[in-house]
């Protein structure tokens, strides 16, 4: 049987989903490839984590697996660490900053800045990172993160929510990254203040432990809590920075890489002067 391109793919996708989210069944589906990938993409990400038949499944991951390969695929061999760019810091073969897309990363684990509700975002085409993990992972990465959540309250009650800075890991489904760790950062509300520092301290430092629990020699961060969450963005580089450095010398063998991962060219000046 001959294998089916990535826009056959897509024109499948955009009906089935259609058909499953009920309220959108009789949308009109544009007829350009890039309004047909904004359609698949909303209707992945208003969708509640339930059932889908295996044969949707696979050909999502089939098209998402090549979506990302389009993308272009980065190996950690790829990214060079701050000793190549002439740091001095203590841990400069140990440690990069890279900027660009995350989901491209094949890295034991990235980390995604969560919502307390821990089911990604439900915004259609939202840019934000929470967004863009759950999109190129596939519906499988909300429906275990439910699974997670469902259990935390049988423990804790109906009102459940993820609190500050206590990660919860996942697989990683179609991206690259072995798996995915989802924190919810600190959010700043006016003045910052210690407590909130010393939060968003401890996301970097639970993360690590949790690689260091899982076997994970790899990870990439984000920039948590900067953005809509609004902790500032110069004094959220020197925590992740410091943090970071001090768990590395009480694990001096633990961990291969640490990537800090920024998008805004803010973002990567300032871990560049922290990094020197």
């Amino acid at each position: 049987m001959k294998e089916m391109t990535q826009n056959e793919r897509l024109d499948l996708l955009v009906e089935e989903f259609k058909e499953d989210s009920v309220q959108y069944r009789n949308l009109e589906t544009p007829g350009d490839t890039e309004g047909k990938k904004r359609i698949l993409r909303s209707l992945m990400n208003i969708r509640m984590p339930k059932m889908m038949p295996a044969s949707v499944l696979r050909g999502q991951d089939e098209y998402l697996q090549g979506r990302i390969r389009e993308n272009g695929i980065v190996t950690l061999n790829e990214i060079p660490t701050i000793a190549d760019q002439g740091s001095r810091h203590e841990f400069a073969d140990k440690l990069s900053i890279w900027q660009g897309d995350i989901t491209r990363l094949a890295v034991d684990a990235i980390v995604n800045a969560a919502n307390s509700q821990m089911l990604g975002c439900f915004v259609p085409m939202h840019t934000c990172i929470d967004n863009c993990i759950h999109t190129f992972a596939g519906i499988q990465l909300r429906a275990e993160c439910d699974r997670q959540m469902k259990k935390l309250r049988a423990e804790f009650g109906p009102d459940y929510e993820q609190p500050t800075a206590i990660p919860m890991l996942t697989d990683g489904y179609n991206l690259p990254a072995k798996k995915v760790v989802h924190i919810v950062g600190p959010i700043v509300q006016g003045i910052l203040t210690k407590d909130l520092e010393q939060d968003l301290s401890d996301c970097y430092k639970n993360t690590l432990d949790l690689c260091l629990e899982n076997g994970l020699k790899s990870v990439a961060f984000c920039c948590i809590s900067t953005g809509v969450f609004h902790f500032p963005n110069r004094r959220a580089a020197e925590i992740a920075v410091k943090t970071v450095a001090d768990w590395m010398k009480q694990h001096p063998a633990a961990m291969e890489r640490v990537i800090f991962n920024v998008f805004k060219d803010e973002d990567k000046a300032y871990y560049e002067a922290e990094l020197q």
